[in-house]
């Protein structure tokens, strides 16, 4: 390969932890005008980062990454933006992490047979560990739920004076609208707390 040689960097966007990655790029032998670094989730393929580093890659040119799930997370996207690189593009990628993911000139027929068995295999484990870690966050909702944990903004205090607002709504003396605007809330708020005041049948 005698193209450019580019880094490719993700990290969410809460984990700011793209030290290590950079730091593995630049003793690979990489330029630091040449890592490209996305603040981005695996969850879609949402990343302008990455859309602009693929229409600048080239023939002969080589895309590193850290790792598979870097590059994404979705076993089929992978396995669609190693085609699009790899066959359409002809530039090549390395996977710093995994040596068999290196389609570098130079590789013989068993080195590339081995390499599309192990992305395969790699592209299936990252895509099934996330849905594995969403599967458990979904149970943990639902166990948090059912110990009666409430998920979401607190519940707005009622103030002092609520009692006597409700009662007097409730005596007709005044609407809905002047007891919110006594409360200081939304009139849809103190309905919502009146009917949480109504005695249970």
């Amino acid at each position: 390969m005698s193209g450019n040689m580019y880094g490719y960097v993700r990290v969410s966007s809460k984990d700011q932890n793209e030290a290590r990655q950079i730091r593995a790029m630049a003793e690979f032998g990489i330029d630091a005008r040449h890592i490209h670094v996305e603040k981005q989730s695996g969850k879609d393929f949402n990343r302008p980062v990455y859309t602009k580093l693929l229409h600048r890659l080239k023939a002969k040119d080589v895309l590193v990454v850290k790792s598979i799930d870097r590059l994404e997370r979705n076993y089929d996207e992978i396995l669609r933006q190693w085609r699009i690189i790899t066959k359409e593009i002809g530039a090549a990628i390395v996977v710093l992490d995994m040596p068999l993911l290196d389609t570098r000139e130079g590789r013989d027929l068993t080195s590339t047979l081995i390499a599309d068995i192990v992305l395969q295999l790699l592209s299936y484990v990252a895509q099934t560990e996330r849905e594995y870690i969403r599967t458990r966050q979904a149970e943990g909702i639902a166990a948090a739920r059912a110990r009666g944990v409430i998920f979401g903004p607190k519940p707005k205090p009622k103030p002092g004076n609520f009692a006597v607002c409700l009662q007097a709504w409730r005596n007709h003396a005044i609407s809905a609208r002047q007891a919110a605007r006594e409360l200081g809330v939304s009139h849809k708020t103190f309905l919502k707390w009146a009917r949480e005041e109504q005695p249970s049948a």
